[in-house]
Parts: structure tokens; sequence; C-alpha cells
């Protein structure tokens, strides 16, 4: 098969990050992928780092309809099989408008699990043959929104497991993060937005910061509510506790140097920063809200509680703070079940089969 990937977010989260592991292992089958995706761009350099076939298009945002005349006649030119757009930005609106202008079927990925009107809906997917959800929650929200679900095919984000099959070395990580006398290490990570839910951590560390053995919070992101949450965290008197640590691109590396993983997103479509933790055997907590309850294992690969309970986040964190054992069969867990679940080749034949049936039909 011959596949036009469109991916147009500027930044390397884990949604392109997605979009680069599908296109490596459909080229691996030995399927024709080109990426396009904007200059200069995250994105592009790590296509590029990983020999992909990329094509670069400019794209301003969802109403650049330049864009969807020059990505259509880049698709007359290619002639693929099947465009498959990743929502970001433009890519899914004014994609599938270029694709249905080339007359090519087309199919979007879905990454995200807020509310859409019914309207905006049916306008944002009517070229597409297939919406792709990446968690069962996302799939109740486009049905919610009016969206068949004979249209929506659920096809889980993946992690690659053997990335974080070498724990770090213990002093490394030490002295990377600044870390005197080995303290029991939490790690959380995204973007600094409201419904990432950070402040709810910060409560719960200020709740147990008296009482608990010595820990550490390093926070890795950035965004708009970063001074924020620094004021937070200085107003509860937890400022000497939590350490923000910015956007690191080489955070997969440290992952497995974290004694816990802490993720208290208010939304989330499935939460790929969580299958990385468990994929370095990492135990996570959290809130069950979203796409998170299909990620994360309770009971098994860790625990999760009532989105904003910042107290019963606060007993989650300790309980496994002060559990060893429990800390390491849900780390053990975690991992098995990123290898079995959520491998990458699993996502990519689940997407060739559905290529498949559609270009079947």
């Amino acid at each position: 098969m011959k596949v036009l990937h469109v991916e147009t977010g500027r930044h390397f989260y884990g949604g392109p990050q997605q979009v680069v592991w599908l296109v490596e292992a459909l080229v691996a089958r030995g399927h024709e992928c080109t990426l396009v995706c904007p200059p200069g761009s995250a994105i592009d350099t790590a296509a590029r780092q990983r020999r992909l076939r990329v094509s670069n298009l400019f794209c301003a945002g969802d109403l650049d309809l330049p864009f969807a005349y020059r990505l259509t006649q880049f698709i007359n030119e290619l002639k693929p099989d099947l465009v498959h757009c990743h929502s970001r930005r433009g890519a899914d609106i004014l994609g599938g408008l270029a694709a249905s202008f080339a007359d090519v079927p087309a199919v979007v990925s879905r990454r995200v699990d807020n509310t859409e009107m019914a309207l905006m809906a049916a306008l944002r997917y009517r070229p597409f043959r297939r919406i792709i959800a990446i968690s069962e929650a996302i799939a109740r929200v486009l049905q919610a929104s009016g969206v068949d679900a004979e249209r929506i095919t659920v096809i889980r984000s993946a992690v690659d497991a053997d990335a974080f099959a070498t724990p770090p070395d213990r002093g490394a990580f030490a002295r990377e993060f600044g870390l005197v006398d080995d303290p029991f290490t939490i790690g959380a990570a995204g973007q600094f937005i409201a419904r990432k839910g950070y402040e709810h951590l910060i409560e719960a560390v200020a709740a147990i910061a008296e009482t608990a053995r010595p820990f550490r919070v390093l926070l890795f992101g950035e965004g708009e509510q970063d001074e924020l949450l620094r004021r937070r965290a200085a107003e509860l008197g937890v400022d000497d506790l939590v350490r923000f640590e910015g956007f690191r691109e080489d955070l997969d590396r440290w992952l497995s140097g974290l004694d816990l993983f802490v993720h208290p997103a208010l939304a989330e479509g499935l939460g790929v920063v969580t299958l990385k933790a468990q994929a370095a055997g990492v135990p996570v907590v959290g809130f069950r809200a979203g796409g998170l309850p299909e990620a994360v294992a309770d009971g098994e690969s860790g625990i999760l509680v009532e989105p904003g309970d910042a107290a019963a986040l606060a007993e989650a964190i300790r309980t496994l703070m002060d559990d060893d054992g429990r800390r390491a069969r849900y780390g053990a867990a975690g991992r098995a079940r990123m290898q079995e679940s959520f491998s990458v080749a699993t996502m990519a034949d689940k997407h060739v089969e559905l290529y498949k049936s559609i270009l079947s039909d």
C-alpha cells in the first residue's frame, strides 16, 4: 500500500511520536509511506533522523485554506492509495478536505477526549471513511457528538517497550537531577495546562510532606500554568520538594530511574506518557479520567482515584511509597502489559487491517 500521513503539529509530543512509530512499522512491513509535516517542526527532525520519507508543507492552522490547496496538489502528484490525517491544528479539517478534493480515501486519528458540538463534528469528520479513536473513552465522546459507531475504529496508542529495557545508572540519575541522599523520586510529565491537573498533585504533595519518607517530585513540562504552579507550590510550602525540570527531549532515557509516576490529568485521551512509565517498570498513580482506566490497570499496574480528589491522590501515593513489594509487583505487571497489549507491532498490524478493509470496499 501507498499511504500519505499528514501531521501538522510543531512539537514532538505524544501524538507525533505515535505517527513516527507507526510510519516506521509500516515501512518495515513493506508499505510505501510519506509523511507531510511543517518545515522545521520537531516531527520533521525526528522523521528525517529515522530516514523516513518526508515532504514539508507549511500549515498555519485550521483556517489556512492555501494549505488545503497545496496538499491537494501534492496528493494528486503522489497518487497514494490512502491518506491518514493525524489530528493536529489543520491536519484533520484541511487534510480531510484535500483528500476529498483529490478523491482519495482518508482516515483520521482522534487523540483527545474533549467534547465537540454535533455540527462541528459532522463537518470535521465528513470526508473520512473511518475515525480512529485511541481509546474507548474517545470513541464514546465521538458517538456522543453524533458520529456513527460504525465509522469509529479503536486502535490504542503504543509504546516501544524495548526502548525502556535498560534502567539508568542510579548514580547518574541522581547527578542529572541533583538528588542528594537518594530520596524516593516521583515523576510527572506533560503540558502545564489546566486539564493536566498538576495543581492537584502539588496539593497531594503538601498533604504528605510532613509525614512521608524523604522524597522529591520532578515535574517535566512547560506551559501557560508554569508560574501559577510554582506559586502554588510556594504557598503550600513544598517548593523545596517539587522540582520544575522543564521540557526534556531525553525524558524517556530517565523514566526508569523513578520510583513512582503520577498522572493527575482531569481529561485524557489515553495517556501515552503513562504507557512509557509502565514500559519502564514504574507503577502509576492517577485520576480515573478519560482513557486512563484503559492505559493503567487499577490494582495491577497502578492506582486510580476519582478525578480532582487531591486527598485520594495523596493516599494512593503514600500507599505505594510505603510498600516496596507492591510497587515492584505493579512495576513488573505494567511492563508485561505494555509488551503484550500496547506494542508498536500490534498498533501497526491493526492499522494495516483497517487500511485494507477500506481499500477493499
